[in-house]
């Protein structure tokens, strides 16, 4: 049966400077330790490289999501960056972090209260956040095996079909996932199509550390948001629906700042989150062009990373729910401050806000999304 594409993500992750030596650096996680069965879905580790750039990614379709990335640092060293587990029982039976490297959905971030109205009748969601709706749910398309349409060394495609209702939401939601490695890239592709209005925000959660999974603070860091606003949040962490400017404030990253330097400033939006978990409203040219959104700089490593997105927002976590009880795929804790997120996106909660941007689609429309992450290196 033909399936329709409804909505397109584009993640693209450029690395540049790398070269395809070091490949012993490179201890990639193994196949059999992913080879198993949910609910009749066969899950599995699937390896993505590129010969130029030396790039290495590794995948599961539960969750579509990244488990490992490694990439070469000033001095020559490979290092995997972001956070992850090296075995699959470790994320269907989660007892740390659960939104490591997923696709996060139907909607990411948080829905005030698990509901919404859309077209005259509420939407009622399972809460699981400080009675909130966070990343689709109890169950959400991170907690889910996603069937592998095709694979090769350098792409996967994965297709999901979330049932009407799932988790409350309304509609069939098809949704499918393409990772592409080629030269210096990565890019995420996602579709998604309905048979009902709904409501669809889509995001990539991986948790990076520039230095290494595990390897110190990120607070060091920096941080470069190319934002002119915020979107104000209140104590259970959703939006007020205020566009807040940034200017003076701690959440000013218009020129480059070092993550840490406000961090623990006497500021309400600060002490709601324990740190930085909010939207950034983004400084757009252009509506809908992919453009400039972050620039992160490790100073230790040298790694640099860019972010380039077609969408209104950004959400950056600064890692302050991380509380160092749960171990890394090397071994190491998962500690506070020790990793972040930049999730691009519609504003969390615009169901509810009539001014933030609309997250509804339609029988017949295509949800589109493009992102492009960039890394390189100063030495």
């Amino acid at each position: 049966m033909k399936r329709l594409l409804g909505g397109l993500i584009v993640l693209t992750v450029l690395f540049s400077q790398y070269s395809c030596t070091h490949r012993n650096d490179v201890g990639l996680f193994r196949e059999n330790k992913f080879d198993t069965t949910l609910v009749g879905r066969k899950i599995g580790l699937y390896t993505l490289h590129s010969q130029k750039s030396g790039i290495y990614v590794q995948i599961t379709n539960f969750g579509a999501r990244v488990v490992s990335l490694w990439t070469s640092d000033k001095a020559g060293e490979y290092a995997d960056i972001v956070l992850g587990y090296d075995n699959i029982e470790s994320y269907i039976h989660n007892k740390g972090e659960r939104f490591l490297g997923p696709i996060v959905g139907r909607y990411a971030n948080r829905i005030a209260k698990g509901a919404f109205t859309l077209d005259g009748d509420t939407c009622h969601l399972p809460v699981n956040n400080n009675g909130q709706t966070l990343h689709g749910g109890q169950k959400g398309l991170d907690m889910v095996v996603w069937h592998v349409d095709s694979v090769n060394d350098r792409s996967i495609v994965m297709f999901y079909l979330s049932k009407d209702r799932e988790e409350g939401f309304p509609g069939n939601l098809k949704v499918r996932v393409r990772y592409d490695v080629d030269d210096n890239e990565l890019t995420i592709n996602y579709w998604a199509t309905t048979d009902k209005p709904t409501v669809v925000n889509l995001s990539s959660h991986v948790l990076y550390n520039l230095k290494g999974e595990g390897n110190g603070t990120i607070l060091d860091n920096l941080l470069t948001i190319r934002a002119d606003f915020t979107t104000p949040i209140d104590q259970y962490m959703i939006p007020t629906g205020e566009i807040r400017k940034v200017d003076g404030s701690a959440f000013d990253f218009r020129k480059p700042k070092v993550i840490g330097r406000d961090i623990n400033l006497p500021d309400r939006q600060l002490k709601f989150a324990h740190g930085y978990d909010h939207n950034w409203v983004l400084h757009k040219n252009k509506k809908g062009a992919k453009e400039l959104a972050v620039r992160v700089t490790d100073p230790l490593s040298g790694r640099v990373m860019e972010i380039f997105t077609d969408q209104p927002g950004m959400q950056f976590y600064s890692g302050n729910f991380m509380d160092g009880k749960v171990k890394c795929s090397n071994g190491k804790f998962m500690k506070y401050r020790e990793s972040f997120a930049f999730e691009p996106q519609k504003y969390p909660d615009s169901p509810n806000h009539k001014n933030f941007p609309s997250t509804v689609l339609k029988p017949g429309e295509v949800y589109r999304q493009t992102s492009l992450y960039k890394f390189s290196i100063e030495k």
